[in-house]
C-alpha cells in the first residue's frame, strides 16, 4: 500500500510534466511500445473478465430459476457479448461520463446487498461449515501468496487507467489526487468488505463470485431470493460499465490508425471502420471468455504482467528518467527500491499465476460451463 501511494505520488508529479514524458517515451522507442503493450493487455484482460463474470451471473440466476435448463455458460457469454457490441458504439470516454457515477452507485449497492446476505447466511441455522486451513504444501502456499499479491495489485490498480485518461487536462495534480482518494476509498469499502464477509462465512470454500456461494448448486439459497436477484442485476450493470470503460482505451489506440480526423465522427469514412473494429474486438474478448473461463487466474496474470509494472514500476522509472534526482538522494533510492521489490513480485506473481493457470487447465475442457476459480 505504501509502495502504491509513493508510486502514484510520482505519477501525479509526472502528469504535470507530460510533454517531457511523451518525448522521452517516444525517444526510447522500446519503452513507448512496452507501455502500449502493457496497457492493451490490461484492457483486454479486464474486458474478458467482465464479459466472463457477467455471463456467469446470468447463468447463476438461470440455474436457480430453471435447475434443469439446457443453456450453457458460453451461451450466456454470447448474450453478454452481443449487448457489449451494441454498447461499444458509444463514441468516446466523454460519452461515458454519467456512467461513472452510476457505476459507483451500483458498486456500493451490490456491496451492501452481498455483505448483508453473507452476514445473514453466517448467522442462520443452515450456515455452511467454515474451513480456514491453508494448503498443506509449503510451496503451494508460497505460490498462492504471490498469486494473491498479483490479484490485489489488479484490484488497487483498477482505477488508475481511467483516472489518468480522465485527468490529463491541466492542472492534473489536484484532480488526480481526488480521483485516487475516491478510487482507494471505494476499493476499501467494496472489495474488502465483500471479501472479508465472504471468507468469514465460507472460509477457503468461498467462490471468486460470492453470489455462487450464496446460491449453491445443492440445497436452498443462503439469502432471500430478491436480495440475490437484485445483487445480480447490480453487478451485471456494473460489469457492462467496466467493460465499456476499459475497452475505450483499446478503441482509441485502434482508431488513431483507422480514423480520418478531417472528417466527422459519424461520417461514413469513420463510422464503418469504427463499427467493424469495435465489433471484432468485443467479439474476440467474448470468444476468449467463453473458451477459457479462468476468472481468478486471469486476474492473477493481468495483475502480475500488467498492473504491477505499469502502476508500481514505471512511475518511479519515469520519474528518475525525467527529473534525474541525485543518486545520493532519498527519493532516488526509494524509487529504486520500489522498482526492485515490485519487479521481483511481478516476476514471481507471473510465474505463480501462469502455474495455477496450467494446473487448472488439466481439469478443464474448452467452452466449459463452469468458471474455474
Amino acid at each position: 500500500m505504501v509502495g502504491a501511494l509513493w508510486a502514484y505520488g510520482s505519477l501525479i508529479r509526472l502528469l504535470d510534466n507530460r510533454r517531457n514524458i511523451v518525448i522521452r517515451l517516444r525517444g526510447s522507442g522500446w519503452m513507448f511500445y512496452f507501455v502500449i503493450f502493457i496497457q492493451t493487455a490490461i484492457n483486454t484482460g479486464v474486458s474478458i473478465g467482465a464479459i466472463l463474470l457477467a455471463g456467469e451471473c446470468i447463468q447463476i440466476m438461470y440455474s436457480n430459476l430453471s435447475p434443469n435448463g439446457s443453456l450453457k455458460l458460453y451461451e450466456f457469454i454470447a448474450m453478454v457479448t452481443a449487448v457489449m457490441v451494441v454498447l461499444s458504439q458509444l463514441p468516446s470516454f466523454h460519452s461515458l461520463r454519467h456512467l461513472n457515477m452510476a457505476s459507483l452507485l451500483l458498486s456500493l449497492g451490490y456491496t451492501f446487498l452481498v455483505v448483508g446476505a453473507c452476514i445473514h447466511a453466517g448467522l442462520s441455522k443452515s450456515a455452511p461449515k467454515k474451513d480456514y486451513t491453508l494448503e498443506s504444501s509449503e510451496s503451494a502456499r508460497v505460490f498462492n501468496a504471490f498469486t494473491s499479491i498479483s490479484i490485489i495489485a489488479a484490484i488497487f490498480g483498477n482505477g488508475i487507467l481511467p483516472e489518468i485518461q480522465a485527468t490529463l487536462a491541466p492542472p492534473a495534480t489536484g484532480k488526480m489526487v481526488k480521483g485516487l482518494l475516491m478510487c482507494y476509498s471505494v476499493i476499501l469499502v467494496t472489495f474488502y468488505s465483500a471479501a472479508v464477509s465472504g471468507y468469514w462465512v465460507f472460509g477457503n470454500k468461498s467462490n471468486s463470485n460470492i453470489l455462487k456461494s450464496l446460491m449453491p448448486d445443492e440445497g436452498p439459497s443462503l439469502a432471500p431470493t430478491w436480495v440475490l436477484g437484485l445483487g445480480v442485476v447490480f453487478v451485471l450493470l456494473q460489469l457492462f460499465a467496466i467493460g465499456l470503460v476499459y475497452s475505450q482505451v483499446a478503441y482509441e489506440i485502434m482508431e488513431k490508425q483507422s480514423a480520418d480526423v478531417k472528417q466527422g465522427m459519424f461520417s461514413k469514412r469513420n463510422l464503418i471502420p469504427r463499427l467493424i473494429l469495435r465489433t471484432l474486438y468485443v467479439t474476440f474478448c467474448g470468444f476468449m471468455a467463453a473458451m477459457l473461463p479462468f476468472f481468478g487466474d486471469i486476474n492473477g496474470v493481468v495483475g502480475a504482467i500488467g498492473f504491477i509494472p505499469l502502476d508500481f514500476v514505471l512511475p518511479m522509472l519515469l520519474y528518475n528518467m525525467t527529473y534525474k534526482p541525485q543518486k545520493s538522494s532519498l527519493t532516488y533510492w526509494i524509487n529504486i527500491s520500489i522498482i526492485i521489490v515490485f519487479t521481483g513480485a511481478g516476476i514471481m506473481g507471473a510465474f505463480s499465476s501462469i502455474r495455477k493457470l496450467v494446473l487448472d487447465a488439466y481439469k478443464f475442457k474448452l467452452f466449459s460451463s463452469d468458471v474455474v476459480d
